[in-house]
């Protein structure tokens, strides 16, 4: 992974979700950060101080600062921790962005996240680890079923139809014995879900426990792996608001 796509959820309840405004890029000691079309049109979005420009391309040596301070400090006493919650190895020193890409660099003072646009793995398949959104809402029993959840424990997406919050959530259930809703695949995922279960043969699309986290927040309580096939037309985040604002970027996500 050395890309990110950034949306800028909606700052108005009434209206929710959100729209990619942008993309992060690290590529040969660079980082690079691009504005794509959706930032011309995302409902309460302002460009970022000192990248105010929409059709710039950024540069800097440093991680920009509106992202670095989404990565929890080394200073912090549960900063180990956190590395762990996202399945990685704290004496390894991970890449930031691959750490963005898990956490979604999701904080509680603005309306900014981070995730990666999926790309083949080295099979041609499907491949994309993510926090299971949602778990807040949902009743005790799930929460207390997500303690109990083994790594590699099969889990079950489901089409939410009837989400009065999101008609194209995508929720994901234990085994068959009981059928639990724990809580829903990240949306910036289920507009992909979607075109996999239409073009996919179900049995083919895994989702799978990567980690439980006990001692973590409830967003960063159990981390995911999904596994599915490629179908030869599928583009994911190819639509006009993925594409970048300056001239001669390329469109795809990992440039």
């Amino acid at each position: 992974m050395n890309a990110l796509l950034v949306a800028s959820r909606s700052a108005d309840p009434g209206k929710g979700g959100w729209s990619p405004i942008g993309r992060l890029q690290f590529e040969n000691g660079v980082y690079r950060f691009v504005y794509t079309q959706g930032a011309r049109t995302a409902q309460g979005f302002m460009p970022f101080t000192g990248m105010e420009e929409l059709g710039a391309i950024h540069e800097s040596q440093e991680l920009f600062p509106i992202f670095a301070n989404r990565l929890l400090p080394e200073s912090r006493p549960e900063y180990e921790a956190y590395l762990r919650w996202s399945g990685f190895d704290p004496a390894s020193q991970p890449d930031p962005i691959a750490v963005l890409g898990v956490t979604e660099g999701i904080r509680r003072t603005d309306m900014i996240e981070l995730f990666p646009c999926p790309v083949p793995d080295e099979a041609g398949c499907y491949m994309n680890k993510f926090f299971l959104h949602g778990l807040r809402y949902m009743p005790e029993a799930a929460r207390a079923r997500v303690l109990v959840l083994k790594p590699e424990e099969r889990l079950y997406p489901v089409l939410d139809f009837c989400n009065p919050a999101d008609t194209n959530a995508v929720a994901l259930r234990t085994v068959e014995g009981d059928r639990l809703i724990l809580g829903y695949v990240p949306r910036y995922l289920a507009h992909d879900a979607w075109n996999l279960f239409q073009k996919c043969d179900p049995d083919f699309i895994e989702v799978y426990v990567h980690r439980v986290n006990p001692d973590a927040p409830l967003q960063q309580r159990l981390l995911c792996r999904m596994h599915a096939c490629w179908p030869e037309d599928f583009q994911p985040c190819s639509g006009e608001e993925f594409q970048p604002i300056p001239k001669g970027v390329p469109a795809d996500c990992v440039g």
